[in-house]
């Protein structure tokens, strides 16, 4: 069972990755998968939505459009109806050093109890059934669009910035954070439409 099973912010979440087996030199993605939980939509989202956005994982070359395969996996399969989580092992297998986790996670660590004391449950209708699964179509379509938006700079932020708020909405049954996450998805797909066109 996760440690974030009960998890209701940004800082518990680190926490868990953060305590993490250490002895490993690389941390992969099943590492913070099982972390995290395979039942656990709202904080993979969150664990997706920060590495996109984190400066030091974030701007490794291809890491948003893995980041995208792994929400676009766990979008369609919570809308089928699946109750885990199945990664295929050449995404699972992905890792980067010890040290670079540990830097990103220290540098998301500043920020984040500014981050849990906006949040509250609010418009909690909002991360019900119907409410997740309208999320899980909005998630879909951001990471559909997220590999183009690596060639169009700030976007991808954008994206992942969108995926953290739906994230921590989910996990936090914050409804106020999920509408700052939809529209903070018009706002990104406005802007990668303008550069487009």
């Amino acid at each position: 069972m996760s440690d974030m099973q009960d998890a209701s912010n940004l800082t518990e979440l680190i926490n868990t990755m953060e305590r993490m087996e250490r002895e490993k030199a690389k941390v992969s993605v099943d590492d913070v998968v099982h972390a995290v939980g395979r039942r656990s939509f709202g904080p993979l989202l969150l664990v997706a939505g920060l590495i996109t956005l984190a400066p030091i994982i974030g701007d490794i070359p291809g890491m948003p459009t893995l980041m995208a395969v792994l929400v676009v996996l766990t979008s369609v399969q919570l809308l089928i109806g699946r109750e885990t989580f199945w990664l295929p092992k050449w995404l699972t297998k992905r890792s980067i050093s010890r040290e670079k986790f540990d830097k990103a996670i220290r540098y998301m660590k500043k920020p984040a109890k500014w981050v849990d004391s906006l949040l509250g449950v609010r418009l909690a209708w909002m991360t019900g059934y119907i409410g997740i699964r309208v999320t899980a179509v909005m998630c879909l379509l951001i990471a559909l669009a997220m590999p183009p938006m690596e060639f169009i700079p700030f976007s991808a932020n954008g994206a992942g910035l969108a995926l953290t708020l739906f994230g921590l909405g989910l996990v936090a049954r914050d409804g106020i954070m999920l509408s700052l996450g939809f529209l903070l998805t018009g706002v990104t797909f406005t802007v990668v439409l303008i550069n487009v066109l």
